[in-house]
């Protein structure tokens, strides 16, 4: 791993914030890959704004992509015709430094230069005074910049298009987006230019992933599958859905994960009907299975892993026959994907090989075999990809499979006469001769789940407070 730690002076407090899980090289490989997409014309992208209250500020994924750089109120500008890449960031500000620790600023350019392997560092008001103004000589290049949301904590593009929506429709708000109103300020301030939208060129990019990425996307999946572990210990009757979350949560913290990729889908019982439950507040019943979708936010990457289990820690026969026919449909699935295959062609593999499974599969209900059945029909089983969102960006259902794409395989049922769900998912990247399943390790089969639910857990070891207030 390439580790950096810069000194800005003697004191650890004063110490630099930057990451180091790339070296300056790798970010710069990605502004080259923009470069080659954008020709001699230029791209803009605009940082996340400062945090209000007592949050703790996150880059949004784009920046963070292309830079590394954590600083609040920044902006790239990379430039096609010189293939230069100018950063510019606020001036120091003594006052937050002195409450908060040191903050990377303008004044700390020849550092930050040395830290990120870009071109040029100055002070934001520079970037419309010396930088674009320069261009707008006729005829003007394209100015290039991210039309879509910024993805932030917990948050995936999908998400953050039905809230900006939902603003938009409030006749009492109905503020722009700020991607939007970053856009009208350029349109405004400088009309020579012809604005284009730069989110499909980074999707693109972002759609396959490097090894770097891919070790953080692994290691954000083993700590969700041990969250996941911890709250089948847990899981009895009578515990309440926030506790399991909880402990996943523990596990996520104190190995290193400073947020969680999204809310989780912590759900008992006809709960788990519902695709994106986040309350929570539900106490676990004997007899129902329960659902969790969980993964941390580690180091800007996540995953998404999701099992089920019986509360009361023995899987009846229905829920048994469930739970081994949908690990069969999963493992036909990932004996399939390679490079060069078709997501098509995965699917219609895995259909074929199930189809002997499904006829000696025991089901005491004739709608069971039915939404057994029915499952083949979607293709949602192959899911989006995974990576610094868990919704994360780039469609890989255009071509065949490429070596460093990283997806979620997500097999699920739904049985309406009992509002009945049930799913499994894993997280994988394609390699040079298949798939690596990265939580390979987390029980799937309903033997290793009861066996691991007899384990003491958290929850058990330090047992909540009354739950009365």
């Amino acid at each position: 791993m390439w580790l950096v730690c810069i000194p800005v002076i003697l004191s650890a407090q004063e110490r630099a914030l930057y990451q180091s899980d790339f070296p300056p090289s790798e970010f710069k490989q990605r502004r080259d890959r923009v470069f080659e997409q954008i020709g001699k014309n230029i791209a803009v992208i605009q940082g996340a704004s400062a945090v209000d209250g007592f949050k703790v500020f996150r880059q949004s994924n784009e920046f963070y992509y292309l830079s590394g750089v954590e600083v609040p109120n920044s902006y790239l500008l990379l430039d096609g015709r010189n293939k230069h890449t100018s950063l510019f960031l606020p001036h120091r500000d003594e006052g937050l430094e002195r409450s908060q620790g040191k903050v990377l600023s303008a004044e700390d350019a020849e550092l930050v230069k040395k830290l990120t392997g870009i071109d040029q560092v100055q002070a934001v008001e520079a970037l419309a005074r010396s930088q674009i103004w320069s261009l707008v000589r006729l005829p003007a290049p394209i100015l290039y910049t991210p039309f879509s949301p910024a993805e932030g904590v917990a948050q995936s593009r999908d998400e953050a298009l039905r809230g900006n929506a939902a603003i938009a429709t409030d006749s009492w708000d109905g503020r722009p987006s700020r991607e939007g109103h970053f856009v009208h300020l350029l349109r405004t301030r400088f009309p020579s230019f012809e604005i284009r939208d730069l989110s499909p060129i980074l999707d693109e990019l972002r759609l396959v992933k490097s090894p770097l990425e891919i070790r953080l996307i692994r290691r954000a999946s083993e700590l969700a599958g041990r969250g996941l572990m911890e709250a089948m210990r847990g899981t009895m009757p009578g515990v309440f859905e926030y506790q399991l979350d909880a402990a996943a949560q523990y596990v996520f913290l104190v190995n290193g994960a400073r947020y969680v990729g999204y809310s989780s889908i912590t759900a008992g019982g006809t709960n788990a009907w519902m695709g994106h439950y986040f309350h929570n507040s539900s106490k676990l019943n004997d007899g129902d299975m329960v659902l969790m979708d969980f993964a941390p936010d580690y180091r800007y990457y996540t995953s998404d892993v999701t099992r089920m289990w019986p509360v009361n820690g023995k899987f009846n026969p229905d829920q048994r026959s469930f739970a081994e026919f949908i690990l069969a449909y999963r493992n036909a699935l990932l004996k399939r994907i390679k490079p060069g295959v078709t997501p098509q062609q995965v699917l219609e593999g895995a259909r074929t090989e199930m189809e002997p499974v499904l006829k000696s599969a025991k089901f005491s209900k004739d709608y069971y075999r039915k939404a057994a059945e029915g499952m083949f029909t979607f293709r949602g089983h192959l899911s989006h990809p995974v990576g610094l969102t868990v919704h994360d960006v780039g469609n890989y259902w255009k071509g065949s499979f490429q070596v460093g794409q990283v997806f979620s395989i997500d097999p699920m049922l739904w049985v309406p006469e009992e509002n009945l769900y049930i799913r499994m998912e894993d997280v994988v990247a394609v390699t040079e001769t298949g798939v690596e399943l990265f939580t390979d390790f987390l029980p799937s089969t309903p033997d290793e789940i009861e066996k691991i639910m007899k384990e003491q857990g958290v929850i058990q070891l330090r047992p909540p407070l009354d739950t009365k207030p």
